[in-house]
């Protein structure tokens, strides 16, 4: 073997039997994370002068040289020093998970009766061999001699030697031994506890030694094993990431939920999952928002919903009276008035829809209510001429000074009524020549609650010079007098039955 293929590893199986021995020489070259095949190379040499194989045995050997040429071809991509990433394998090969590549499989091991005819099991890479029971295999890593015989070999760190089971006429290399078969066979240190891997490691056997790995979660340090912080490392989380010895997990932020990945968050539908709010519920990425009905509003706790008291909010909701109610309120009205939009008071006019007035009374219609007059107002010793008028007749002794005639008229004002306001117009109804009219409150204003103002010579006006608080009654007599150049005089009174309503509207 020149310089040029130093990394060229060698195999040399002797195959020996009672006359004679058989070399097959099986190379293959190392490089990068593979083997390839370089060369075979297969030799038979009779070593014995005058000494032939028997027949079957060449057959064999031919057979043996063939096979191996074309198995060790396949053994290209699956034996290295370093982790493969495929994992399917050839015939004869099967994935090992742990050291995470391609191993062979000992078929003379796992295979029942694998050779017939009394022929023994030889185990190879990717297959096997069924050889006389006389053959004998010696295998060296690439001498052309014999191994030397066994020592002592160091293994692992704790320097505990490993003895070698030996076979007379077979010699093994370090963590080899020699199986019934008389093959050197792998010694599989970590099935028979001759290792010094650590409690909190994996014993890994390889061909001819072991390897202490760690567990998944851990890497090496070292001798040691020590936790792997995926959390620093990579942004496995989509929220926040939480180490733990060997492993991790996600959490997510309040308002949102591991995936079925374990890694991404998704919002959580409250609205859908708890239905916090007491009315209405809004969803949002990663919270909710409540909301309430009309006539509610949201209380402090930002879900329940509170009675809004729209009565309490403002005096001028309602004309009479606000009642509130659960998400609403509604309004009143007092008796004799009927509610209108909802919140305003009309007042009923019962002398149209219903009274109580006799056949000789007259009903009148005030804010808030009816009264009955008679239909015949007039007193001794007036007589009623007209609807609502009264006069004495000049040929009665007892109308000498009276007034002429009295009319009687009705009106109603609103409580506290604004004031000054004019309320009422009175005005002569006949106009004699060279005649001078002077108008006068004649009774009924004994609290000076109103003024009477000449507008022209033959009319005036009544003013409310002073609010008035319902219900009330007033009687107000306004005088007319009439003076001609002939000192005649004469005076006519309209008598005013004002009522003021209970309230303001």
């Amino acid at each position: 073997m020149d310089a040029n293929s130093s990394r060229e590893v060698c195999q040399r199986s002797l195959l020996r039997e009672a006359r004679g021995i058989a070399f097959l020489r099986l190379c293959s070259s190392r490089k990068v994370q593979a083997w390839s095949i370089t060369k075979l190379q297969a030799t038979l040499s009779y070593l014995s002068q005058g000494s032939v194989l028997p027949s079957l045995i060449r057959s064999m050997m031919a057979l043996f040289a063939v096979l191996a040429a074309l198995m060790l071809a396949t053994v290209h991509g699956q034996e290295g020093d370093e982790t493969i990433t495929y994992t399917q394998c050839t015939d004869g090969y099967e994935w090992d998970p742990v050291l995470q590549r391609c191993k062979d499989i000992d078929e003379c091991e796992i295979v029942h009766d694998a050779c017939k005819g009394g022929m023994k099991c030889v185990n190879h890479f990717g297959g096997y061999l069924c050889l006389p029971r006389t053959a004998q295999i010696i295998v060296n890593n690439g001498q052309e001699q014999p191994a030397p015989e066994p020592v002592p070999v160091p293994n692992g760190r704790n320097g505990n030697a490993i003895a070698r089971r030996t076979v007379p006429g077979i010699q093994c290399a370090a963590g080899f031994e020699a199986s019934d078969h008389n093959v050197c066979q792998d010694i599989d240190e970590c099935a028979t506890g001759a290792h010094n891997c650590r409690v909190d490691q994996i014993c890994v056997n390889l061909r001819g030694s072991f390897s202490c790995q760690c567990t998944a979660g851990y890497q090496r340090r070292g001798d040691q094993c020590v936790d792997i912080d995926e959390c620093a490392r990579l942004s496995f989380c989509h929220h926040r990431c939480v180490n733990t010895p060997s492993s991790y997990y996600c959490q997510c932020n309040a308002g949102f939920q591991l995936a079925a990945d374990n890694h991404t968050c998704a919002d959580i539908n409250e609205c859908e999952t708890s239905n916090p709010c007491a009315q209405l519920c809004y969803n949002t990425v990663g919270s909710f928002i409540c909301q309430c009905n009309q006539g509610f509003e949201l209380s402090r706790d930002r879900m329940n919903c509170d009675d809004v008291n729209e009565c309490g909010t403002s005096n001028y909701i309602c004309m009479y009276q606000c009642v509130n109610e659960p998400g609403r309120y509604s309004c009143l009205c007092p008796d004799g008035y009927q509610l209108i939009r909802g919140r305003n008071c009309q007042d009923i006019n019962e002398c149209e829809v219903g009274h109580e007035c006799r056949e000789d009374e007259m009903c009148w219609n005030y804010h808030g209510g009816y009264r009955c007059y008679p239909r015949n107002p007039c007193q001794e010793p007036y007589v009623l001429s007209s609807e609502n008028r009264c006069v004495c007749p000049v040929s009665n002794p007892l109308c000498r000074d009276l007034p002429y005639s009295i009319v009687h008229k009705y009106m109603s004002i609103r409580s506290e009524r604004t004031t000054p306001s004019d309320i009422f117009q009175i005005q002569a109804t006949t106009i004699y020549p060279n005649t001078i009219n002077t108008f006068r409150i004649k009774s009924g204003n004994e609290n000076g609650d109103f003024v009477l103002r000449q507008t022209s010579s033959v009319s005036a006006m009544l003013v409310l010079v002073k609010p008035l608080t319902g219900p009330r009654e007033h009687i107000i007599d306004l005088e007319l007098l009439t003076v001609n150049s002939m000192n005649y005089r004469s005076s006519s009174v309209l008598r005013l039955t004002l009522i003021v309503g209970p309230y303001p509207f």
